[in-house]
């Protein structure tokens, strides 16, 4: 019988490579009857990097190589960092599963030899929502974006660019970086990012994909329904400073969201529990909430 062969594709980063391998080990160790292939490649986001992601298209920018990849046939699979993913998923390239989730917290990354934050120099930070949260943590010291993936944004700080940054804990761990953190934020005074610390696999609508199963994480799926549509209820794109964290145990689901309000410059959190069942009308019902509180 001809072996069936399965080709992933995924950004050429280290970091995306290493998950896109966390998958594919997922499906070998299940199904050694399939052939796994890897293909990488180069994102749009993933060169141009002199600008901010809001200023270029958003995170769509992240997956439209492969997601074109995908259409023409090309690979079988994507593998994806769900929080890098845009809110809107295309219909004929649905979301299959969903990995379990790597720590989602955020943390606090020094310089080399370096014990503490030096007072008044940038930390640097890739998105609105940290850099939202950082301004109430670290008055003495501005926010200053920066692009480029993992180790890049190490190297720029090692050089002297910045006095810290900020970064997926997640990241770091599958990197085995987790030796550079000074510190790792509570969720509760940095939320994370919708989908942090998930792996997304994404695929053709009407394809086979039953060996997937292997894959999916229910509650990591649960969490990020949840969080995704309590972003896309608050019409938050890739540059809204929209944060949202859902905690399942047992049959008791919770999120915590946050809201920036920009013609009122306000930002406003709230929390919100409820069975796992009801996942998208509580992220709906926090949306409302916290937009009637502008």
């Amino acid at each position: 019988m001809e072996t069936r062969k399965i080709r992933i594709g995924s950004r050429d980063s280290k970091l995306a490579v290493i998950q896109s391998e966390l998958i594919m080990e997922m499906i070998r160790q299940a199904h050694p009857e399939l052939e796994l292939e890897l293909i990488t490649m180069k994102t749009t986001g993933d060169l141009i990097l002199d600008r901010s992601l809001d200023k270029i298209g958003g995170k769509g920018l992240f997956v439209k190589e492969l997601d074109q990849a995908l259409r023409d046939g090309r690979i079988d699979l994507a593998v994806h960092s769900l929080k890098d993913m845009p809110m809107e998923i295309p219909k004929d390239l649905p979301l299959l599963a969903f990995s379990k989730r790597e720590d989602p917290r955020d943390v606090l990354v020094l310089p080399k030899n370096s014990s503490e934050l030096h007072k008044g120099k940038p930390i640097g930070s890739s998105s609105a929502r940290r850099t939202l949260q950082l301004n109430r943590l670290f008055r003495d010291n501005p926010t200053a974006g920066i692009r480029g993936n993992v180790l890049t944004r190490l190297a720029k700080l090692d050089n002297g660019d910045y006095g810290a940054l900020v970064l997926a804990f997640a990241g770091l761990k599958r990197l085995n970086l987790e030796e550079r953190v000074s510190k790792i934020f509570d969720s509760a005074e940095m939320i994370p990012a919708a989908g942090q610390g998930i792996l997304a696999v994404q695929g053709r609508a009407g394809k086979d994909y039953a060996y997937l199963d292997c894959v999916n994480d229910k509650k990591a799926e649960i969490e990020a329904l949840t969080e995704r549509v309590f972003v896309t209820a608050l019409d938050g794109g890739c540059s809204s400073p929209i944060a949202a964290f859902a905690q399942l145990e047992g049959d008791r689901l919770r999120l915590t969201g946050l809201y920036y309000h920009e013609e009122t410059a306000r930002t406003i959190t709230g929390e919100i529990s409820g069975c796992r069942n009801d996942a998208e009308a509580l992220g709906r019902t926090l949306a409302m909430q916290l937009k009637t509180e502008v």
